[in-house]
């Protein structure tokens, strides 16, 4: 089989349990570069934040993140975007959905959050991605390409049950981690941006490798031909992809590991 395009997830999957890039990663998938493959890092965080991890990677990826709300090209320019209409946004912001939980808005070129959060300050520091304290029950809603709840995990899953109670159809709903509810326009997803990405690279999905390790994932992984899970891959995607091949966890670098034996690295 000949692997032309590789699409990861990056926490719990191609980062490690530190969330951190390690150098076998970044050796292997730069080796698999000079071969001819190419990449996307699908993930939920903000484009601003993956900048700075594909740097680390040393490799020129497509960065597919928001879960898909946004998509750029290698060189940083913006080829898809896709908002959770206004009225919708303001919605979620208010105390029927919000209370209990921090809460988070990514704009293009910024993160919103209507109260401190240090984890994850501690997350993207590496980044050096910071957000802006904001009242965001007053946001307009204009411009806001995901919403994302931070919370204990049961409070999280009323609020994902009085979403979906209420939205339905009109919004698409998925966790990232057990802390992390996020919310995205309806049709946006990780694999119908990856669609989009194989589409205008002409690369048919038989030859697209995937990975990930979370319920934000399965689209991802079902867009490619070849769907890999994580050995720490939630249960509920394992659940949804039980014939998908496991391999290592990412504190065992499973991704690169995994590229390794496949490629004969």
């Amino acid at each position: 089989m000949s692997y032309r395009f590789i699409a990861s997830d990056l926490d719990g999957t191609l980062l490690d349990q530190h969330h951190a890039v390690n150098s076998l990663t970044a050796a292997t998938l730069q080796t698999l570069e000079a071969r001819g493959v190419q990449f996307a890092l699908a993930t939920g965080r903000h484009h601003l934040d993956v900048k700075g991890i594909r740097q680390a990677l040393g490799v020129r990826a497509h960065l597919i993140t928001s879960n898909g709300a946004r998509i750029h090209d290698p060189d940083g320019k913006l080829i898809h975007s896709h908002d959770i209409p206004p009225q919708l946004a303001r919605a979620l912001a208010q105390p029927e959905f919000a209370v209990g939980a921090i809460l988070n808005f990514y704009l293009d070129d910024e993160w919103l959050i209507d109260q401190p959060c240090q984890d994850f300050l501690d997350m993207h520091r590496d980044s050096g991605l910071q957000y802006r304290i904001s009242k965001l029950a007053e946001h307009d809603g204009v411009g806001v390409g995901k919403v994302l709840y931070i919370g204990e995990h049961d409070h999280l899953l009323r609020v994902e049950q009085a979403l979906q109670q209420r939205f339905g159809a009109q919004l698409y709903i998925t966790f990232s981690l057990e802390n992390c509810l996020e919310v995205m326009a309806a049709g946006v997803s990780k694999g119908h941006a990856l669609g989009l990405v194989l589409q205008r690279l002409g690369i048919d999905p038989a030859h697209c490798l995937a990975f990930g390790d979370g319920q934000n994932d399965v689209e991802l992984l079902r867009a490619a031909g070849h769907p890999r899970l994580m050995g720490n891959a939630h249960p509920r995607l394992s659940g949804e992809l039980p014939d998908a091949r496991r391999i290592a966890s990412n504190a065992e670098s499973g991704v690169a590991q995994h590229l390794r034996e496949l490629f004969a690295l």
